[in-house]
This record gives C-alpha cells, sequence and structure tokens, in this order.
C-alpha cells in the first residue's frame, strides 16, 4: 500500500478554554500562511460571532499549513461534549489527534470523550502540555493524570506511547523538555510531521466520504471530505450513495483545497487531500461520492444518540410578529430542517400540533446555541423547558446519566453536596490539592442537571467550574421536585412604569425595568411562595393620592434580574415558555390569561403541554 508523504491529517483535541484556537493561530502565523502587513487578530478561527462570545469553538473547521514541503491539514474540533457531533464527523479524516491539556487543570471530562473517539478510530496521538508559562502549573501532575487516561483510554498498546511536548500557545512557543526557552512553535510542526503517519493511499477509483458541508449563494451546496481512493477533478461524473440506498448522478463543478483561511481552486485533487467539491445537488453528510466506475459506499458517519427534548412553536404571544421577519409556522419548520442537514446530533419531529416540533439534542447547551443562532437570524419562536430523553429497554424505563464534574473551593463543598443530593447525585469521587481546591465527580441523571446550571453558579458566586459528559442509560430513579419558587405574573397588557414595579418588588424580585411592555400572562418577577401572584405592574399611582408633591422622587427601584437564554431556559417550570424574537427573550405562562390557568387546576386532565 502507498502513502502520501507530502501531506499529514490532524485532528485538535482540548478543553473549552485549554488554549487550542490560539495554539491554531500560532501555527497559522508562524508557517507565513499570512502576508506580512496583514491584520488578522486573534482567536482565528472561530469566526462565528457566537463563538468569540462564548470562548468556545462550536463548528468543526479545516484549515492547513505548509511545512518543510509538507501540507498539515488541521482539522479544529469543539470542546465542548454538547457538540460532539461535530467531533464525530470530523475525526474520521484524520490519521493523528493533537491533545491539548491545561498544566494547572490537566485532563477533563470532555477531554475524554473527544479522545475515546480518537483511539478508537487508531488515530497517533501526541500530547501537548500548553500554558506551561502559568506560575501555578503542575506538570509533573497532569503528565501523570494524562498518564492514567492513555491507560484507561487505548485500544491498542501502541497508543500508550505518545509523544509529550510543552508549549505557551499565547507566547506562540513549543518545546521539547519542561523549562527549555522556547523560540517558536516549530517543535511541534516537527514532531506532526515525524509522529503522524502519512494517508495511505488505496488503490482503485474515486471514492470519498462527505464529512461536512457549506453554502455558496453562488455555488450551491458545498461537500466537504477526505479522499480515500482515486483522484477528482472538475467536470468528472459521479454517483452520491445515500442512506436509503438510492444512487444519484452528478457532474463535479469545482474543486478545492485548504490553506490557511482560504479556499483554493484547484484542477485535481487525490487520495489524502481533504477537499470541497460543487455540483451536487443532493448530498449530505455521510453519503459517499465515488466513480461510476465502482460506486462502494464508504461505512457510515456513527453519531451518539440525543439525551435532551424541547418543544419549538410559533410563537403565539399577543407580541407575535412585531420584532421577527419568520414568523410562521412553514418558516420555521423548513429552519429546522434545514439544520438537520448539518447539525447530525439533532432530531426533528411532529407532534399533535402542527404549529409545534419536538426538537432533540445532545445537551441544553447544544439546543441553546440553536436557538440563538435562529434568533439572530431574525426567527421569532417559543420554547418549552427541556425534558430528558428516556426509553423502554426490556420492559423497563431508563434514563440517561452523566458524570459531573466541579472544581470549586473548599468552603461551598457542603452547599454543592446538598444541592446535589435533592437531584438525586451520587458523589464518586473527592480530591483535594492542598490549597483548598477541590474536585467532585457525581454520577447524576440527565433531568437532574437541567436548571442546576444557574443555581450552580449562584451557590458558589460565579468561582467554580463544572463539566458534563454522557455516561449511558440507567433505570429510572424517579422524579426530582422541584426546588424552584413561584413567579409574579403580569395581570394587564401595557407598559411597566416605577409605581406598579415597587408594588410588584414588595412581593418578589422582579425580571423587567420600567418602560417595558407587557402583556397578561408575561412573567416579571418571582417569589419565595408556593402559588404564582398576578401583578399590575402599568399601574400607576392615582392623583388624588399624592399627599406631597415630592413624595414620589426617592422611590428607588432595585435593579432586575435579568436572564440570558440559557438562564431562561434553565428557568422555566413545565407550564411556562420561552419567547424568544430578534430583540427580547421573554418568560410567559403557557395560558395567558388567569382564568384559563385556575380552570386547569381545577381540572388536572387537562394537559398544557404544547
Amino acid at each position: 500500500m502507498n502513502y502520501r508523504h507530502d501531506i499529514r491529517n490532524i485532528a485538535i483535541i482540548a478543553h473549552v478554554d485549554h488554549g487550542k484556537t490560539t495554539l491554531v493561530d500560532a501555527m497559522l502565523k508562524q508557517s507565513n500562511v499570512f502576508r506580512n502587513n496583514q491584520v488578522v487578530g486573534e482567536l482565528i478561527m472561530d469566526s462565528n460571532a457566537l463563538e468569540r462570545e462564548k470562548g468556545i469553538t462550536i463548528m468543526s473547521k479545516n484549515t492547513a499549513v505548509l511545512y518543510k514541503g509538507v501540507k498539515i491539514n488541521i482539522i479544529d474540533t469543539p470542546g465542548h461534549v454538547d457538540f460532539s457531533g461535530e467531533v464525530e464527523r470530523v475525526i474520521s479524516m484524520a490519521d493523528g489527534c493533537l491533545l491539548l491539556v491545561d498544566s494547572v487543570e490537566g485532563p477533563m471530562p470532555q477531554t475524554r470523550f473527544v479522545l475515546r473517539q480518537a483511539m478508537a478510530k487508531g488515530l497517533k496521538s501526541i500530547v501537548v502540555i500548553n500554558k506551561i508559562d502559568r506560575d501555578n502549573s503542575r506538570i509533573a501532575d497532569v503528565i501523570r493524570l494524562t498518564q492514567d487516561l492513555f491507560l484507561e483510554l487505548a485500544t491498542s498498546v501502541d497508543q500508550l506511547d505518545f509523544q509529550l511536548l510543552y508549549a505557551s500557545a499565547r507566547e506562540g512557543i513549543a518545546v521539547s523538555e519542561p523549562g527549555m526557552k522556547g523560540k517558536d512553535i516549530f517543535p511541534l510542526l516537527d514532531c506532526i510531521l515525524e509522529k503522524v503517519p502519512p494517508p495511505q493511499i488505496k488503490s482503485g477509483p474515486f471514492q470519498m466520504l462527505v464529512s461536512n458541508l457549506d453554502y455558496d449563494s453562488h455555488k450551491g451546496r458545498i461537500a466537504i471530505g477526505r479522499i480515500w481512493r482515486g483522484r477528482i477533478a472538475p467536470r468528472d461524473f459521479v454517483a452520491v450513495l445515500r442512506s436509503d440506498g438510492t444512487v444519484t448522478h452528478y457532474e463535479i463543478g469545482e474543486v478545492f483545497t485548504y490553506l490557511g483561511l482560504k479556499r483554493m481552486k484547484i484542477e485535481e485533487a487525490e487520495a489524502g487531500d481533504i477537499v470541497a467539491v460543487t455540483g451536487l445537488e443532493e448530498v449530505s453528510i455521510g453519503d459517499t461520492i465515488a466513480s461510476l466506475d465502482l460506486p462502494e459506499a464508504l461505512p457510515r458517519i456513527e453519531i451518539g444518540e440525543p439525551t435532551i427534548e424541547m418543544t419549538f412553536g410559533v410563537n403565539t404571544s399577543p407580541f407575535s410578529g412585531r420584532e421577527g421577519r419568520f414568523c410562521t409556522t412553514r418558516h420555521l419548520r423548513a429552519r429546522l430542517h434545514r439544520e438537520l442537514e448539518t447539525n447530525l446530533s439533532l432530531r426533528v419531529q411532529d407532534t399533535g400540533s402542527p404549529d409545534t416540533f419536538l426538537v432533540k439534542g445532545r445537551g441544553e447547551l447544544h439546543l441553546a446555541i440553536l436557538i440563538e443562532t435562529m434568533r439572530r437570524e431574525g426567527y421569532e419562536f417559543e420554547v418549552s423547558r427541556p425534558d430528558a430523553i428516556t426509553k423502554i429497554v426490556d420492559g423497563n424505563l431508563v434514563e440517561p446519566v452523566e458524570a459531573l464534574t466541579i472544581d470549586t473551593k473548599g468552603e461551598y463543598v457542603g452547599v454543592l453536596t446538598e444541592m446535589l443530593s435533592k437531584r438525586q447525585a451520587q458523589l464518586t469521587d473527592m480530591r483535594n490539592d492542598g490549597h483548598d481546591n477541590v474536585r467532585l465527580e457525581f454520577h447524576i441523571p440527565t433531568k437532574g442537571l437541567i436548571g442546576f446550571r444557574s443555581a450552580f453558579l449562584t451557590a458558589t458566586r460565579g468561582d467554580s467550574i463544572m463539566n458534563t459528559i454522557f455516561l449511558g442509560y440507567e433505570a429510572w430513579r424517579g422524579q426530582i421536585v422541584t426546588t424552584r419558587g413561584s413567579v409574579l405574573v403580569a395581570s394587564e397588557p401595557g407598559v411597566a412604569v416605577t409605581y406598579g414595579l415597587n408594588n410588584a418588588q414588595g412581593r418578589g424580585d422582579t425580571f423587567i425595568e420600567p418602560g417595558t411592555p407587557v402583556y397578561e400572562g408575561m412573567i416579571v418577577g418571582m417569589h419565595a411562595r408556593l402559588q404564582d401572584i398576578p401583578v399590575n405592574v402599568c399601574k400607576e399611582k392615582k392623583k388624588t393620592n399624592i399627599r406631597s408633591s415630592t413624595s414620589d422622587i426617592a422611590v428607588k427601584l432595585t435593579p432586575p434580574v435579568i436572564f440570558s437564554l440559557e438562564q431562561a431556559i434553565d428557568f422555566i417550570n413545565n407550564d411556562e415558555l420561552v419567547e424568544v424574537t430578534p430583540g427580547n427573550i421573554r418568560l410567559r405562562k403557557k395560558l395567558l390569561t388567569y382564568a384559563q390557568r385556575l380552570r386547569n387546576i381545577a381540572s388536572p386532565q387537562r394537559s398544557t403541554k404544547t
């Protein structure tokens, strides 16, 4: 079997905030991909606005550098487990993986998930201990933890023999030994050339697995993947082998390859190359593009099942259609089904209502990113509280269970343990580093994590970090009693005023400011009592009640609690919805009028689920 010695294909694996994107920046800049006077900034690969705002990689991306006459194709993978579907579909393009580990935090649970995927594919590993310039780095402990991780996940003895490097991605240096003075990132590039095997070249006609899709307004749909055998050129005729067994014939329009941030048009590509091709009207991720001479399908990409579901519905509030450009069922259905083409972890199903769709994903963040993306595109809709997806296995009800890892201070251990015990979590490990930094590990049902993040940040004053990873399905542990208080619900439509909000703040915390338009059934605050309270935040003080010309000057409102999208989804109960528009995120009751809610309480057999 032949090899392409002029190419290396490598995937970069790292936990969130371990410096993966910064390391790719250094590799791109020091390999002279850009002009000397070109301004490229930082976090070059995180081109999506949401990625820059949240500081995480969401979408897998391809880039490439030239070093010593060898083209190194770099596949940037997400570090968050909720976007593991992105990892599963691109890891097959690589021959090696670069595992980036923080010199203080060490290997994290989500690193374990992606590394397991890489090892299952038999990829050759290079480990880089990053952020060695930090004062509190503990390199020896991190190396030991990394070795333990490889011992746990390795599928062969060869995978235990990994190359170890040390780097500071922010300074753009890599060295082979800790304590050495680094000058550049070239030791890492040399290691990739030496340790990552070149792609194997199989004999036979053209064959390529589609691992990603893109779209261009002029070129149409663009299929991205690695060529496993043969060659491809513009105007070649190919067959697309789909999941249902159908075969469609197309003529290739253009062929592109990657260099830096550019997609470069080429006249021919061959086995081992990662390319993008146009001219295919109907193609999906996981399809095989093959020569007409021998149309053989490659094994399809295996994607894990979703664990969380929630409903997406047409906005039914009185403010419907005021802020969004896409508000109808047709718009919502088309957008969700278009997302299925590239988001393999997502599932969309129709419900009993023609205006509501059941959407399933890999986690709360996975669905929240979809909601935020649609919101910014001009869509207006409403979503329900997430629920864990249960199954019936051998006649028994089972539910998804996750491993929860928390890095916190010793003073918060008690309150966190109490909170999680109410959510059916089981403590599996607790370690203290001797400096009052504690790592807690729990096994917790997915339903116990819904709404936990906001309470976690409040309890620890934002001074702790939590991470989760899906473990599997276990026997149903029963319902979890909610610990959230009740809410203040607007009883009249109008515009909130200071007088009405001041009265509402006498009963609890408010979520809106004076001048905010409200409608009946909109949630405007919360309180600690057992039942929801209707309040009129639009009520103005009558002139006949004024006793002094200066009596209202001293009225000062407590600043409202403003929810982010993720916090709003975590906060709501099953009888509530989040109204999502390009301009606002509002909380509301499913049943807007007080009379409807009273009748529903009096007739519990009537379901309020949409």
